[in-house]
Protein backbone atom coordinates (compact mmCIF):
# COMPACT_ATOMS: atom_id res chain seq x y z
CA UNK A 1 0.00 0.00 0.00
CA UNK A 2 1.46 3.28 -1.05
CA UNK A 3 1.37 6.15 1.46
CA UNK A 4 -0.10 9.30 0.09
CA UNK A 5 1.89 12.50 0.53
CA UNK A 6 0.26 15.89 0.57
CA UNK A 7 1.50 18.68 -1.70
CA UNK A 8 3.78 21.26 -0.08
CA UNK A 9 1.20 24.06 -0.32
CA UNK A 10 -1.34 21.91 1.53
CA UNK A 11 1.14 21.36 4.39
CA UNK A 12 1.85 25.12 4.53
CA UNK A 13 -1.86 25.96 4.70
CA UNK A 14 -2.35 23.35 7.42
CA UNK A 15 0.63 24.70 9.38
CA UNK A 16 -0.78 28.21 9.05
CA UNK A 17 -4.20 27.14 10.30
CA UNK A 18 -2.63 25.36 13.26
CA UNK A 19 -0.64 28.49 14.06
CA UNK A 20 -3.82 30.57 14.00
CA UNK A 21 -5.62 28.06 16.19
CA UNK A 22 -2.83 28.08 18.75
CA UNK A 23 -2.60 31.88 18.67
CA UNK A 24 -6.38 32.11 19.00
CA UNK A 25 -6.27 29.74 21.93
CA UNK A 26 -3.67 31.87 23.65
CA UNK A 27 -5.74 35.01 23.20
CA UNK A 28 -8.82 33.12 24.42
CA UNK A 29 -7.20 32.22 27.74
CA UNK A 30 -8.15 35.51 29.42
CA UNK A 31 -11.76 34.94 28.34
CA UNK A 32 -11.71 31.50 29.96
CA UNK A 33 -10.74 33.12 33.23
CA UNK A 34 -13.89 35.27 32.96
CA UNK A 35 -16.11 32.27 32.25
CA UNK A 36 -18.98 31.69 34.62
CA UNK A 37 -18.25 29.37 37.50
CA UNK A 38 -21.87 28.31 38.13
CA UNK A 39 -24.79 27.32 35.95
CA UNK A 40 -26.74 30.35 37.14
CA UNK A 41 -23.90 32.70 36.22
CA UNK A 42 -23.51 31.04 32.82
CA UNK A 43 -27.21 31.51 32.10
CA UNK A 44 -27.06 35.14 33.24
CA UNK A 45 -24.35 35.87 30.66
CA UNK A 46 -26.97 35.42 27.95
CA UNK A 47 -29.85 37.07 29.81
CA UNK A 48 -31.36 33.85 31.09
CA UNK A 49 -31.89 32.32 34.48
CA UNK A 50 -31.13 28.84 35.68
CA UNK A 51 -33.43 27.41 38.30
CA UNK A 52 -35.02 24.39 39.85
CA UNK A 53 -38.27 23.27 41.39
CA UNK A 54 -38.13 22.67 45.12
CA UNK A 55 -40.66 21.05 47.41
CA UNK A 56 -40.89 21.89 51.07
CA UNK A 57 -39.21 18.57 51.91
CA UNK A 58 -35.98 19.94 50.38
CA UNK A 59 -35.75 22.67 53.01
CA UNK A 60 -34.19 20.01 55.26
CA UNK A 61 -31.97 18.45 52.59
CA UNK A 62 -28.53 19.98 53.06
CA UNK A 63 -27.14 18.38 49.89
CA UNK A 64 -29.90 19.86 47.74
CA UNK A 65 -29.69 23.25 49.47
CA UNK A 66 -25.92 23.43 48.96
CA UNK A 67 -26.24 22.76 45.24
CA UNK A 68 -29.27 25.04 44.88
CA UNK A 69 -27.55 27.91 46.68
CA UNK A 70 -24.43 27.55 44.53
CA UNK A 71 -25.96 26.94 41.07
CA UNK A 72 -29.43 28.43 40.80
CA UNK A 73 -30.76 31.96 40.38
CA UNK A 74 -34.47 31.04 40.28
CA UNK A 75 -36.60 28.72 42.39
CA UNK A 76 -40.09 27.35 41.74
CA UNK A 77 -42.25 25.67 44.37
CA UNK A 78 -43.24 22.15 43.30
CA UNK A 79 -46.70 21.92 44.90
CA UNK A 80 -46.78 24.56 47.63
CA UNK A 81 -48.34 27.33 45.50
CA UNK A 82 -50.83 25.18 43.62
CA UNK A 83 -54.58 25.70 44.10
CA UNK A 84 -55.20 22.83 46.54
CA UNK A 85 -52.29 23.95 48.72
CA UNK A 86 -53.17 27.65 48.79
CA UNK A 87 -56.98 27.50 49.05
CA UNK A 88 -58.17 24.16 50.41
CA UNK A 89 -61.63 25.58 51.19
CA UNK A 90 -63.54 28.52 49.66
CA UNK A 91 -61.95 31.78 50.81
CA UNK A 92 -59.61 29.98 53.24
CA UNK A 93 -56.10 30.75 52.06
CA UNK A 94 -52.94 29.22 53.46
CA UNK A 95 -49.52 30.33 52.29
CA UNK A 96 -47.11 28.91 54.89
CA UNK A 97 -45.58 26.19 52.69
CA UNK A 98 -45.17 28.47 49.66
CA UNK A 99 -43.81 31.27 51.83
CA UNK A 100 -41.19 28.93 53.31
CA UNK A 101 -39.79 28.24 49.83
CA UNK A 102 -40.07 31.91 48.86
CA UNK A 103 -38.25 32.99 52.03
CA UNK A 104 -35.42 30.49 51.61
CA UNK A 105 -34.91 31.40 47.96
CA UNK A 106 -34.93 35.16 48.47
CA UNK A 107 -32.63 34.89 51.50
CA UNK A 108 -30.17 33.21 49.12
CA UNK A 109 -30.46 35.87 46.42
CA UNK A 110 -32.81 33.98 44.12
CA UNK A 111 -35.92 35.11 42.33
CA UNK A 112 -39.03 32.96 42.67
CA UNK A 113 -41.44 31.71 40.02
CA UNK A 114 -45.03 31.08 41.11
CA UNK A 115 -46.49 27.71 40.12
CA UNK A 116 -49.45 27.55 39.37
CA UNK A 117 -52.72 29.47 39.65
CA UNK A 118 -54.91 27.09 37.63
CA UNK A 119 -54.39 23.42 36.87
CA UNK A 120 -56.65 20.49 36.03
CA UNK A 121 -54.94 18.43 38.74
CA UNK A 122 -54.41 19.31 42.41
CA UNK A 123 -57.56 21.39 42.51
CA UNK A 124 -59.24 22.21 45.78
CA UNK A 125 -62.00 19.68 46.35
CA UNK A 126 -64.70 22.32 46.10
CA UNK A 127 -63.68 23.23 42.51
CA UNK A 128 -64.45 19.73 41.24
CA UNK A 129 -68.20 20.18 41.68
CA UNK A 130 -68.28 23.61 40.06
CA UNK A 131 -68.89 24.54 36.45
CA UNK A 132 -69.79 27.60 34.40
CA UNK A 133 -70.09 30.89 36.27
CA UNK A 134 -69.58 29.21 39.66
CA UNK A 135 -66.22 27.80 38.59
CA UNK A 136 -65.26 31.08 36.94
CA UNK A 137 -66.05 33.03 40.13
CA UNK A 138 -64.16 30.57 42.31
CA UNK A 139 -61.11 30.75 40.05
CA UNK A 140 -61.18 34.56 39.94
CA UNK A 141 -61.41 34.67 43.75
CA UNK A 142 -58.55 32.18 43.99
CA UNK A 143 -56.33 34.04 41.55
CA UNK A 144 -57.04 37.39 43.24
CA UNK A 145 -56.31 35.94 46.68
CA UNK A 146 -53.03 34.33 45.72
CA UNK A 147 -51.88 37.25 43.58
CA UNK A 148 -52.67 39.71 46.39
CA UNK A 149 -50.54 37.70 48.81
CA UNK A 150 -47.56 37.48 46.45
CA UNK A 151 -47.98 40.92 44.86
CA UNK A 152 -44.58 42.36 43.94
CA UNK A 153 -42.71 39.33 45.28
CA UNK A 154 -42.54 36.84 42.41
CA UNK A 155 -40.61 37.30 39.19
CA UNK A 156 -42.94 35.17 37.05
CA UNK A 157 -46.12 33.13 37.30
CA UNK A 158 -47.22 29.96 35.60
CA UNK A 159 -50.85 31.05 35.39
CA UNK A 160 -52.43 28.04 33.68
CA UNK A 161 -50.61 24.73 33.72
CA UNK A 162 -51.27 22.00 31.14
CA UNK A 163 -54.36 23.50 29.53
CA UNK A 164 -53.93 21.05 26.66
CA UNK A 165 -54.04 17.26 26.55
CA UNK A 166 -50.98 15.32 25.51
CA UNK A 167 -52.42 15.04 21.98
CA UNK A 168 -52.63 18.84 21.68
CA UNK A 169 -56.39 19.13 22.10
CA UNK A 170 -57.83 21.44 24.73
CA UNK A 171 -58.73 19.84 28.04
CA UNK A 172 -62.42 19.55 28.71
CA UNK A 173 -61.98 19.50 32.49
CA UNK A 174 -61.91 22.58 34.66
Amino acid sequence: MRQRTRPRHYRLVLAGLLSLAVAGGVTALPRLAQAATTLGAAAAQSGRYFGAAMGGDRLNDSGFLTIANREFTMMTAVNEMKPDATEPNPGQFTFGAGDAIYNWATQHGMRVRGHTLAWHAQQPGFWRNLSGSGLRSAMIEHINGVMAHYKGKLAYWDVVNEAFNEDGSRRQSN
